[in-house]
């Protein structure tokens, strides 16, 4: 029971206390009117090059933007209780370790879905897109791997920030390079084969071919090695995330150094 409340009170409050600062009039225009101008920057130049259709950029796009707020909002969920000076007395707590890391995960997953799916919306909107109803669930289910994906990465930046002192430039590098790496706006077979390889291992680079391929009427079957391969990926960052956040605690205890930046 303890570490329940660990994990729904404490990631929820520590989710309030990240954005506490944060106005409306912030988060609207940083995750909402950001993602917009994207989505339609790139499908209105794909639609004069000819690269591709419209759909091609909504579902890369629309999938990318998750990182806006997995990758940048788990690297401060975690980094952030080093910088404002609260992780010598989070860590003080007997409290279970995972349920605290697993707890401030879960707002962010939530928001990243919301951000994407908005996203989505919107270029069925506003753009020539329309997957039919029937590919919805898998769409849905493709889009929550992917986003725990993201925000799996975005806690192992925030771990290493436990101990590095500017991660927060290494997760909008990040961002920034998902959309040169990943095959969101350019097919992984046309790039050069070194940054292929690099886009291979990251994550988004395998949700968004799963998320393409449902949105053009496949089946989730037909798109199962992209979606295990992005689920095993976010499992990969997860289980690294949490072994580098208790390496680096027992460590800066050990050197008394928990909130040295």
């Amino acid at each position: 029971m303890t570490s329940l409340r660990i994990f729904t009170i404490g990631g929820a409050i520590a989710y309030r206390a990240l954005f506490n600062w944060v106005s409306p009039w912030i988060y609207i225009p940083t995750l909402l009117g950001g993602p917009i101008f994207q989505i339609l920057f790139f499908s209105y130049l794909g639609r004069y090059s000819g690269f591709e259709d419209d759909a091609f950029f909504v579902v890369g796009n629309g999938v990318q933007i998750c990182a806006m707020t997995s990758v940048y909002g788990a690297t401060m969920a975690i980094a952030n209780e080093r910088w404002f000076g609260t992780l010598s007395a989070l860590l003080a707590t007997p409290a279970s370790r995972f349920a605290l890391f697993l707890g401030r995960a879960v707002p962010f997953i939530v928001n990243g879905i919301f951000v994407s799916t908005f996203g989505l919306v919107l270029g069925w909107a506003l753009l020539d897109f329309s997957p039919a109803l029937s590919s919805l669930p898998a769409l849905a289910l493709v889009l929550l791997v992917t986003v725990s994906s993201c925000t799996a990465f975005g806690l192992l930046l925030g771990s290493i920030g436990l101990r590095a002192r500017d991660v927060f430039f290494a997760s909008n590098l990040a961002y920034f390079l998902m959309l040169l790496f990943c095959g969101v706006n350019i097919p992984l077979s046309d790039l050069p084969g070194w940054m292929g390889a690099i886009g291979r291992v990251l994550p988004v680079t395998h949700g968004i071919e799963a998320a393409r391929g449902v949105a053009a009427g496949e089946g989730l079957g037909d798109v199962a090695t992209p979606l295990l391969a992005e689920l095993g990926i976010g499992a990969a960052c997860a289980v690294a995330a949490y072994g580098l956040f208790r390496f680096f605690e027992a460590d800066s205890r050990r050197r008394a150094s928990l909130e040295t930046v």
